[in-house]
């Protein structure tokens, strides 16, 4: 998702590198799992809809959310779009607001990115409070959530990977563009669509809005309470004046919900022993990744930076020459010349490190503070002692989590639990369970997911996602029953070797064979029900 500091000739040189690296035949191939060619069975074996899906809620206003409304409403749903934020983007909205800061330790993941906020139980809906003074601005910056990029961040893909198929980008583009560009291009696309902030007419979007709950909806029948679809429990938070600001809950009833809320919201942090201790002691001086926002606030300092996937080096690159010194602490596994399960720091990533950079070992603990961060010590796992550190970077990523569905957390699992009632899709959030293709719940299929794999190309993914559940919910595309849906995913995790933080990972190879299986797949559905191919 990320790039290298905004230096024309090191830019160039990492996209070369990085294309190079990603179409290498020298790199492991993790299989994606789903090598049956189940939709070649007998329409007698597919599953079906307990109820009609007309009317989907889309939680999400990224590229994959923007990408899920334009198939579905063109396809004739009826679509309802919400964002948090106060426009659409996801992750390429760049503002100099930071984040709420991280707890350490982590929350539980269930709560990793926000704790739902619900009216009084018992309240009429639509229900208002209002608030005013540092509350009002506090509310406000938790609600939107700022994004997790800093202002010199570039795309580490050419504009034809990241455009919408509808909407391509004009050919003399620059292969590496600002994050301001994409901004713009996405929004743009909102617009074409009708769906951005400021298209006031379109009652079928709601920004500043947050999903508080997704819940079963229930209707009274003669036979009692039957099952319709999900209740959404909705917290829009709308600034009233200088500082002021109101929230006004309400609930809404829907047939489907596609979850695009990305995978960048909760931050993770090591539970390093003493880091607490640290972060109890010099609070402002240890943070996640996602708080950085310019290098200039460490000039002159000595910086420890803790992650070797792309954040890390990037962060360690961008704030080198503003820094006395910056340390790089990897794990010794990423020092290699390929890594199939993500981004490696190879022999090639270090020697474009800047020359104040230096890769040390994982830390093994951190000392007891003293009265200063730069007099305490940080242990190293080859016994190294460093001091003098003044500020410390955690750019060591983010777990799944979805807050508005804690009926499928279950934190208590380890990776290897496959048997639980309910069945969890969110664990320790280092990886997503009990998903279809990973984009639509084994348990629920009226819950789909957009772009939950890691080391995709967002932009084109999205697309055959948002087609696929176009067409499964439209009765266009069948899938398996419910019972032969648990035995591929079984079969799924013992081929990978149980779960684990790499269950998700595609990549270049994996993404193309999942796009030959959406391919192969709904192209066959056309052929037999009807409606467009897709290439």
């Amino acid at each position: 998702m990320f790039s290298l500091r905004p230096t024309a000739l090191v830019s160039l040189s990492v996209v070369l590198f990085s294309i190079q690296e990603t179409l290498s035949e020298q790199q492991p191939f993790v299989s994606p799992g789903w090598s049956d060619q189940w939709w070649h069975k007998s329409e007698l074996e597919s599953y079906t809809f307990p109820w009609p899906i007309q009317k989907v809620a889309i939680i999400g206003a990224g590229p994959s959310g923007l990408a899920a409304y334009h198939e579905l409403d063109k396809a004739g749903y009826d679509v309802y779009l919400f964002e948090r934020d106060t426009v659409p983007g996801g992750n390429w909205h760049y503002t100099d607001e930071t984040p709420v800061k991280e707890p350490i330790p982590n929350a539980d993941v269930s709560i990793g990115d926000f704790v739902p906020s619900l009216p009084p139980e018992g309240v009429r809906l639509p229900y208002e409070e209002h608030y005013e003074g540092n509350v009002s601005d506090e509310l406000l910056r938790a609600h939107r959530g700022p994004k997790p990029i800093w202002n010199s961040l570039q795309t580490n893909a050419p504009p034809p990977l990241q455009q919408f198929r509808d909407h391509p980008w004009p050919a003399d583009q620059p292969w590496l563009l600002p994050h301001a560009v994409l901004g713009k291009y996405i929004r743009a696309f909102a617009s074409f669509n009708g769906i951005n902030s400021n298209d006031v007419e379109n009652p079928h979007i709601s920004y500043n809005t947050r999903v508080e709950l997704v819940e079963k909806c229930f209707t009274s029948t003669e036979n009692g309470p039957m099952r319709t679809g999900w209740t959404l429990t909705l917290k829009q938070v709308s600034r009233t004046g200088t500082n002021t600001s109101k929230a006004v809950w309400t609930k809404e009833n829907f047939d489907a919900v596609v979850v695009a809320t990305g995978r960048f919201n909760a931050p993770y942090i090591p539970n390093i022993l003493g880091l607490k201790a640290w972060a109890d002691r010099f609070p402002d001086r240890i943070v996640h990744s996602r708080q950085f926002r310019r290098p200039q606030l460490y000039t002159n300092q000595t910086v420890l930076v803790v992650g070797a996937a792309a954040s890390g080096v990037e962060i360690a690159t961008d704030i080198a020459p503003n820094a006395r010194a910056v340390y790089l602490s990897i794990r010794p596994r990423r020092i290699s010349n390929s890594n199939s399960a993500g981004n490696p720091l190879s022999s090639r990533w270090m020697g474009r490190l800047p020359h104040n950079v230096s890769v040390v070992p994982e830390i093994k603990r951190f000392l007891p503070p003293t009265s200063a961060i730069a007099l305490s010590s940080v242990e190293l796992t080859n016994g190294t002692i460093l001091t003098g550190i003044e500020s410390i970077i955690f750019a060591t990523g983010f777990r799944y989590t979805f807050p508005f569905l804690p009926q499928f957390h279950n934190t208590s699992l380890t990776n290897h639990d496959l048997e639980h009632k309910p069945k969890p899709i969110v664990t320790d959030g280092t990886h997503l369970r009990n998903l279809f293709l990973d984009i639509l719940s084994i348990e629920e299929p009226t819950l789909g997911f957009m772009c939950m794999n890691i080391e995709i190309q967002n932009f084109k993914y999205a697309e055959y996602i948002a087609v696929a559940l176009s067409k499964i919910w439209g009765n266009k595309a069948t899938i398996p029953p419910v019972t032969r849906l648990w035995e591929l995913n079984e079969r799924r995790v013992m081929e990978k070797g149980g779960y684990g933080k790499y269950f998700q990972f595609l990549g270049f190879r994996g993404e193309r064979e999942m796009i030959r299986l959406f391919t192969g797949w709904l192209n066959d559905a056309a052929a037999s029900h009807g409606g467009r191919q897709v290439r």
